[in-house]
């Protein structure tokens, strides 16, 4: 069997396998086709690929030699038509890409999408999502830092003393904390909201304070993500967010809800409480944004604050974050590729089942397939 990797577009930096990866699919019997400048961004030259005992290949002859092809991001709509029969795997958002699913399940494709991934314990080895939040949470701190015009830590000086930053950072999943932990180390003062409960302990730990608003919905059978509130919450809400932007110089987004626009945290009415110089960056800007003012892939300057919306921050440590994307592909492909390096697709896996998209011209994912019916 041979698997085949292919350049991601100029945006993607990151690549689905590193040379170091490749030693691992040698010992299961696999071959391994990596198309010309595949790695370059990620630091890794054709070289290294080379050494590690994979094969150079151009990007058509990845595309038609490849049983399983692995890349990041969805490959030209012209390119997809060759890979009749074969497997796709990355990270493609099909809830919100549903009826694009739809034509690629008519055209043979048995698509894998990492980002449906079940949210288990046994999977956690396998989470792309939170490899590469763990990334953008201590990213987004250190963009923050560049573009906030005062000092994070507090400082005591013969000219007098300069307070810490005062951030606030919505939402404490994996790229929260990290967050947390990152800006800590900086030496801002931190507030952390979340609709979970459950992760109050988690932030405390970190340094950080935790913002409690009451009446929150269950979102313990969510795996791990945030739930829809009512109405009654939301207002709640509203107005202790509202509190803490006015007195925040940072604030980080992260809240997004699986399959449905990130909801607003951040009205307008609360953007124009803010200082001037304060920066907001916003995690969730491919979906919408947690602001009213976010727009994806852009820095906005609105009434002296700058909302800076970047969903792609991994990609800016490509090196490492290849180096957690490609071991998360590695412990999948087991599941998927036997002993003898053939090709194994058991359904009666949940984490094979509930990552995979379409197969044999249909869509079999429940929840994708409630989109386009």
């Amino acid at each position: 069997m041979r698997i085949g990797v292919l350049k991601e577009p100029p945006a993607e930096t990151r690549v689905s396998l590193l040379p170091e990866h490749i030693a691992a699919l040698k010992k299961w019997n696999v071959d391994v086709c990596i198309e010309r400048g595949a790695g370059e961004q990620a630091f890794a030259a054709d070289g290294k690929y080379t050494e590690a005992g994979a094969t150079v290949c151009s990007r058509q002859e990845v595309l038609q030699s490849s049983d399983i092809v692995l890349s990041i991001q969805l490959p030209a709509s012209a390119e997809l038509s060759a890979l009749s029969s074969k497997v796709l795997l990355g990270v493609y958002q099909p809830l919100f890409q549903a009826a694009q699913m739809k034509e690629l399940a008519e055209k043979g494709l048995t698509i894998f999408s990492m980002d449906m991934l079940p949210r288990t314990t046994r999977a956690q080895s396998m989470d792309v999502l939170s490899s590469q939040a763990n990334i953008a949470g201590y990213k987004a701190v250190l963009e923050a830092a560049n573009l906030f015009p005062k000092y994070f830590p507090m400082f005591m000086t013969a000219a007098g003393s300069i307070p810490p930053a005062k951030m606030l950072i919505l939402g404490a999943g994996v790229a929260g904390l990290q967050a947390i932990a990152t800006s800590r180390r900086l030496g801002a003062v931190v507030e952390v909201f979340d609709t979970r409960p459950a992760v109050k302990e988690e932030v405390m730990s970190l340094g950080a304070k935790f913002i409690e608003v009451e009446g929150a919905a269950d979102a313990s059978k969510a795996g791990g993500y945030a739930v829809e509130q009512s109405e009654e919450f939301m207002k709640r809400q509203k107005a202790k967010i509202a509190e803490s932007v006015a007195k925040a110089d940072i604030v980080i987004t992260t809240a997004q809800i699986p399959g449905r626009k990130a909801p607003i945290l951040i009205t307008t009415d609360m953007l124009n409480s803010m200082k001037n110089g304060s920066v907001i960056i916003d995690l969730a800007a491919a979906t919408g944004g947690n602001t009213e003012q976010t727009k994806n892939n852009e820095t906005v300057h609105y009434n002296g604050v700058r909302i800076v919306g970047n969903s792609g921050l991994a990609s800016t440590m490509p090196s490492d974050a290849s180096k957690l994307y490609g071991k998360n592909i590695l412990n999948f492909l087991q599941l998927v590729i036997t002993k003898e390096g053939q090709l194994n697709l058991n359904f009666d896996d949940d984490l094979v089942l509930g990552t995979c998209i379409t197969d044999k011209q249909q869509v079999i994912h429940n929840r994708v397939k409630e989109l386009i019916n």
